[in-house]
């Protein structure tokens, strides 16, 4: 099948997904979900939707259970949107990219803040040292 095709269904699901999780879901287990990207099987049988969930562990793991049970009402939404002859079966997949890209760009805070005092103090003695020397 054509990859153009693929992607274009992937898109299609992802925003149908991302719109039913936001506006339609009343469950309230399904709370701080972001879906990320969706991929779909080269045949159309089979899509993962890949969201990424805040919170605690148990908040995650309790949010999970929730999209896995509404998986059905997801895949009715995606029949209405997308005309193939078989609607995808959806199953969802923690991203847990944007919570480590977080923690990256904090660490990397952290290291700059704890590398810049270190080097201050040598900067204001090299100008020091310049001055004296031109005077």
């Amino acid at each position: 099948m054509k990859q153009h095709r693929i992607a274009r269904v992937s898109e299609a699901i992802r925003e149908v997904a991302a719109e039913t999780i936001l506006f339609e879901l009343r469950d309230p287990r399904i709370k701080n979900v972001t879906v990320t990207r969706a991929e779909v099987s080269a045949d159309l049988q089979k899509a993962k939707v890949y969201v990424s969930v805040m919170g605690t562990q148990k908040e995650q793991d309790l949010c999970m259970h929730g999209l896995r049970h509404s998986a059905g009402y997801l895949q009715s939404k995606i029949a209405d949107r997308i005309q193939t002859r078989f609607t995808p079966t959806v199953t969802f997949i923690r991203d847990d990219g944007v919570k480590k890209s977080i923690e990256i760009t904090r660490l990397i805070k952290e290291a700059m803040s704890q590398s810049r005092p270190e080097a201050q103090p040598d900067a204001a003695d090299g100008t020091a040292d310049e001055v004296s020397e031109e005077g």
